[in-house]
């Protein structure tokens, strides 16, 4: 080693020591990080540690489906019949002043829902006729109408209904789980995320990251056609024997790195080799959707091989079955403009809604059929809502019919985990474009989530930067939607 090598070797030696030190309390918030680290390596749950508050759970497990898009709640469960009577006419002017629009420009007209709605299930909920199945299981589920947000744009408003802030860098809500939790499945991830549609949400990957924690609470994005994760199978020609060889001999090349730098992500680097190792019999067990009878391939309309909404709301099922704590799908496509045929509300958006109708009904019936609903928190929704104008940025809006970004209000439902039954909460104005009564933030969403598996969200915290992080933010307050559960 020349002494340019040498220096440079002792410089990134000092700056790991340093980092480690300054992303954690002196003694005890160190020793605690490296507890915690080894015992995530050795594939056991770490329970909460002490400093979090502990209250009763409603919930071991989430399963969150995520419109990525934002689909409109007018064409979906918030039935306005005001906006017959608006149809076609200039939106007025108290609705425009001062708004920011993704793109509609100078004076919009009002525009009225383009499907039916109807009356439902023995709670009477309105619904649209673009759901026949999902309406079968409408009295499960709790809408929450009064959702509202402060982003106008799909991948900031996805970071803050997921993260907490609307920039880039803080963990996602499922890392706040996993790290306040643990995993129920030492040869599984505590945190998974399923993608279909074609395409990774707007925000990237960072929906399912874990931000300032330790990155050995992100997501796994995980596949539901050929190997879960990629290269996880042995290459042709290399044995498990060989594999586990090979794995000890980077795990000690990794300690050996650890005992010199005390760096923690060395120490998460080590548990995902021995994560991987373990997944390769366990991961691909539970991706296996030909091990599923014929009937639950017929109520979930799935097929197995493919990637599709629909087997990954059965990827979900067996996942919570084998103790996943958090599970994330997005489902890409909801982004509702008229700019093209595959995104405008009198084409694509009814393409969607055929694709998620049968899956979330059968979600929920299996869940159910199984027990497990009542231990299983499911949130449905988007990012924001649609507005009730409609878009007017030319060209194609004759033909193909959008609405455009809504913060003001959008609707969300959630089910089981003693959420109450066939209930609506929250209003919005008569035009639905703004939550009115109840209001829920996206910081009340996650404080409620967080609630329901037990946690605190005030008391779930992370030295960051000086400050005791939290999921909804240190500046921004959050409460728990304690009138939705039984």
């Amino acid at each position: 080693m020349n002494i340019f090598e040498q220096l440079q070797h002792d410089y990134l030696l000092n700056q790991s020591r340093r980092m480690f030190l300054s992303k954690c309390v002196a003694g005890v918030g160190s020793a605690w990080l490296t507890s915690m680290a080894s015992k995530a390596l050795a594939g056991g749950s770490h329970g909460l540690p002490d400093h979090i508050s502990h209250i009763a759970p409603k919930a071991k497990r989430v399963i969150f489906l995520h419109m990525a898009g934002a689909p409109s709640q007018l064409e979906l469960f918030d039935y306005k019949p005001d906006l017959k009577k608006l149809n076609g006419q200039d939106t007025p002017s108290e609705y425009l002043a001062g708004q920011r629009f993704a793109f509609i420009q100078g004076v919009p007209k009002l525009m009225d829902t383009i499907y039916p709605f109807h009356q439902a299930g023995q709670s009477g909920q309105w619904i649209t006729d673009r759901l026949p199945w999902f309406e079968k299981v409408i009295d499960e589920v709790c809408f929450i109408k009064s959702m509202h947000t402060d982003q106008f744009n799909h991948a900031p408003a996805q970071l803050l209904l997921h993260t907490g802030n609307s920039l880039l860098g803080n963990p996602s809500i499922g890392s706040w789980v996993t790290y306040g939790l643990g995993s129920e499945n030492e040869n599984l991830p505590g945190y998974i995320s399923l993608v279909s549609g074609g395409k990774a949400p707007s925000a990237g990957k960072s929906v399912w990251g874990s931000g300032f924690l330790p990155s050995v609470y992100q997501g796994v994005q995980c596949r539901s056609k050929g190997d879960p994760v990629l290269y996880l199978s042995n290459p042709d020609g290399v044995s498990r024997n060989m594999r586990r060889q090979a794995v000890d001999t980077i795990t000690k090349i990794n300690q050996e790195a650890y005992d010199s730098t005390n760096d923690p992500e060395t120490l998460t680097r080590i548990s995902q080799y021995e994560m991987a190792f373990r997944m390769q019999i366990h991961a691909n067990e539970a991706f296996d959707l030909k091990d599923e009878p014929e009937y639950i391939h017929e109520l979930y309309g799935t097929e197995p091989g493919k990637e599709s909404f629909a087997n990954n709301c059965l990827l979900a099922r067996r996942l919570a079955e084998r103790g996943v704590r958090y599970i994330q799908l997005f489902d890409w496509g909801w982004d509702s403009h008229g700019a093209a045929e595959s995104e405008a509300l009198n084409t694509g958006f009814k393409r969607k809604c055929k694709q998620v109708d049968k899956p979330m009904y059968a979600l929920l019936t299996d869940l159910k059929q199984r027990g497990l609903l009542e231990d299983t928190l499911v949130v449905w929704g988007g990012e924001f809502g649609r507005t009730p104008m409609r878009e007017n940025r030319g060209g194609s809006e004759m033909k193909f019919i959008g609405r455009d970004h809504n913060p003001g209000a959008f609707t969300m439902w959630l089910a089981g985990a003693g959420v109450k039954r066939g209930m609506s909460f929250g209003e919005t104005d008569p035009i639905g474009y703004k939550a009115v009564k109840d209001k829920v933030s996206t910081q009340d969403l996650q404080a409620t989530i967080l609630h329901t598996m037990g946690l605190k969200h005030n008391k779930l915290t992370y030295p960051f930067q000086g400050l005791d992080q939290t999921l909804p933010g240190v500046t921004k307050p959050a409460r728990v939607i304690n009138e939705i559960f039984s």
